[in-house]
């Protein structure tokens, strides 16, 4: 059966919050936004495209800083709201070099970094 993207429970801004996780290592790299086009734009091109509520533009993983995201699988969970998106990374996956954005940890009352920027 085709997939048709309106089919996603999308929010109020037509929004659906896309999860990356490296397909090798199951390391969850970062949480974006997507919207039906960059979903559809995703399974099309491979290359994994989200949505930027900031400049309210489309944004190909990678496109600027080199930092690719290859489109693995894109699976989609039980209440259909949520995408969970496979990927191949080429480079660090957050914006502030590390190579996931989930970094810190909150451990006995306080903030501790995971891991430093990549080199």
């Amino acid at each position: 059966m085709p997939f048709d993207p309106s089919t996603l429970v999308y929010d109020t801004r037509g929004l659906i919050p896309a999860i990356a996780q490296d397909a090798d290592s199951g390391e969850v790299l970062m949480m974006a936004w997507m919207n039906a086009e960059s979903v559809a734009r995703t399974l099309e091109s491979r290359r994994v495209t989200y949505w930027s509520r900031s400049r309210s533009a489309f944004w190909v993983k990678g496109e600027t800083s080199g930092h690719m995201q290859e489109l693995i699988d894109m699976r989609v969970d039980c209440d259909r709201d949520c995408l969970l998106v496979h990927v191949r990374q080429t480079g660090p996956a957050c914006h502030t070099n590390r190579r996931s954005c989930f970094y810190t940890a909150l451990r006995d009352g306080a903030e501790v970094e995971l891991m430093a920027p990549m080199a």
